[in-house]
């Protein structure tokens, strides 16, 4: 007799949304194993704990990369949630599904089912958007989406700015029409931050056939033969075994996921054999195909005393804070990044390839430099970048931090967009929507103009936006780890959900995506038929549907 049908080996987004599904189903024994401890730091839960949380190791992996060869071969730090809701529960909570023709790409690439009218019922699926169901939206699903609360006039001036710069407004980045400056959505609920935990995982915990278990790292898969069997772990310095009747499902995430496939002996067998390891699948594409997006900042100071660093004040943290606690109000709702962009650096282009985040506050190496002035920050981010990197292990310890290698800026194109972004938000914060509140410009400083300067400063600067994919990708090439039923090839009983089964990168925030594609593939493995696929029209699709 096996322990449980389903062990689920990472409770971050897509884990919290499997462990959910299939717990659904009384006769299914899930078990879910989490490295991290539960959710019960206050600051997860509070909007605002956001910076406290991403610079810090409370509940954070904390990893570094390798040294960039393009960006004057810094080591850049990499937060990953370590903690129930992985890093749904650290992130900037913005709810952005990417393009749809990013999923039509998918589905060229062979991929059948993962094309934008099949991926968007799962979407909607997913989503409790305080706007109620539509066309694009989901009204009723675990995951609650709000409205910003605009709690700052810099908000609405950067989208006034915008427009006046000439780019199109849309009050929907998850609509009909991507391209243009306006507000966010976010994934607060009531004033709170609803992590794929609170909106799936607490919902679930009261079933009797699901067992979670935190502090427990993953040390490797168990196999008969080419058949996953059980997973072998370590909780409070003990090495347990727990077998699985039915699958093991790998939801570890881009640098997880790939490590502990290598420490269980999947992986490049060259790879493999140099650390000792046993080859259980020889799959050279398992790390590799590393993509994330990188991202640059343009700050300025701001005239008015009306931004984020009036909270530096301890009198006005304890009165933000009574008032959170008590009332669920003020600025402590708020991630403090409201609205933003998605633009088109060349008019030919079909679709937007780059995004702004706008921050009511200066804000340097992922908050942990601590702002002396009053400033806003506009952050850059390449969509598509065409550099790729790579996962690999260091040792045959699964404590010890894999070694990550995302390769940022190594092709031509990388670079020159984020040069190009540079230079479209500056014009944008020229606006006269600005002239109350634009000062000096902090960073990189108005002497910095020409693209050697540019390039320059993104070299000494640039840093990842959080979204890191692709390490363990869907296709049928060489280099494909799993199909598009998310089945690792060649091997029986395993398979990989999270985001390191994206192909490529989606355009935009990478949390809304992983969730939607661990909402997919429960309906498979719960041997249940997929949901038809919906057509929709979107602005920039020539074809007129997004599933023509």
């Amino acid at each position: 007799m096996s322990d449980f049908d389903y062990i689920i080996i990472g409770a971050g987004s897509a884990g919290c949304v499997l462990a959910n599904r299939l717990s659904e189903d009384p006769q299914n024994k899930v078990l879910l194993l989490e490295a991290g401890a539960k959710d019960s730091n206050f600051l997860i839960h509070m909007p605002a704990g956001v910076g406290k949380l991403i610079g810090t190791e409370l509940v954070n992996w904390y990893y570094y990369t390798e040294g960039q060869p393009h960006l004057n071969n810094r080591k850049l730090f990499w937060p990953r949630g370590k903690v129930l809701g992985g890093s749904s529960s650290i992130n900037g909570m913005i709810y952005i599904r990417g393009h749809a023709r990013d999923y039509d790409l998918w589905r060229q690439l062979g991929l059948e089912g993962w094309g934008f009218a099949d991926v968007l019922p799962y979407f909607r699926r997913a989503e409790g958007n305080e706007n109620g169901d539509s066309a694009f939206h989901g009204g009723d699903g675990p995951l609650g989406v709000s409205n910003a609360r605009k709690t700052n006039v810099l908000f609405d001036a950067f989208v006034e700015a915008g427009k006046q710069a000439g780019h199109p407004y849309t009050d929907d980045f998850n609509g009909p029409q991507q391209e243009g400056v306006g507000p966010y959505q976010l994934t607060i609920k009531d004033g709170k931050r609803c992590s794929a935990a609170v909106g799936y995982l607490v919902p679930a915990l009261k079933r009797p056939n699901l067992k979670v278990e935190v502090k427990a790292l993953t040390s490797r898969i168990l196999f008969d033969g080419k058949k996953a069997v059980g997973v072998e772990y370590v909780q409070d310095g003990q090495r347990k075994t727990v077998k699985a009747a039915r699958e093991v499902i790998l939801s570890g995430g881009a640098v997880n996921t790939p490590q502990v496939l290598m420490l269980s002996g999947i992986g490049a067998a060259d790879t493999l054999q140099k650390f000792g390891i046993d080859v259980v699948a020889n799959l050279p594409g398992v790390g590799q195909n590393l993509q994330d997006h990188l991202d640059c900042t343009v700050i300025a100071e701001c005239k008015q005393p009306i931004t984020l660093h009036s909270q530096m004040n301890p009198f006005r943290q304890i009165l933000t804070g009574m008032q959170y606690t008590f009332f669920k109000s003020g600025l402590a709702t708020s991630n403090g990044l409201e609205s933003g962009a998605f633009l088109k650096t060349r008019p030919e282009l079909e679709i937007p390839d780059i995004q702004l985040h706008f921050v009511a506050a200066m804000m340097r190496d992922h908050a942990r430099l601590k702002s002396d002035r009053h400033g806003f920050t506009v952050h850059v981010c390449q969509l598509r970048p065409e550099s790729r990197g790579y996962v690999s292990i260091k040792s045959t310890d699964p404590a010890d931090h894999a070694l990550i290698q995302p390769n940022y800026l190594a092709a031509e194109t990388d670079r020159r967009v984020m040069r190009d972004g540079v230079r479209m938000v500056r014009n944008i914060l020229a606006q006269r929507a600005m002239d109350p509140y634009r000062g000096p410009e902090f960073w990189p400083g108005a002497d910095k103009q020409s693209d050697e300067e540019i390039d320059a400063w993104i070299r000494e600067t640039a840093e990842t936006i959080y979204h890191p994919v692709g390490t363990a990708k869907m296709g049928n090439d060489p280099m494909a780890v799993v199909d598009a039923k998310c089945r690792v090839h060649g091997i029986e009983g395993l398979r990989v959900v999270d985001a390191s089964v994206m192909p490529t990168l989606v355009g935009g925030n990478t949390n809304a995506p992983t969730i939607m594609i661990a909402e997919k593939i429960s309906d498979d493995l719960l041997g249940r038929a997929m949901l038809a696929p919906e057509n929709v029209t979107i602005a920039e699709d020539r074809r007129g549907s997004a599933a023509a």
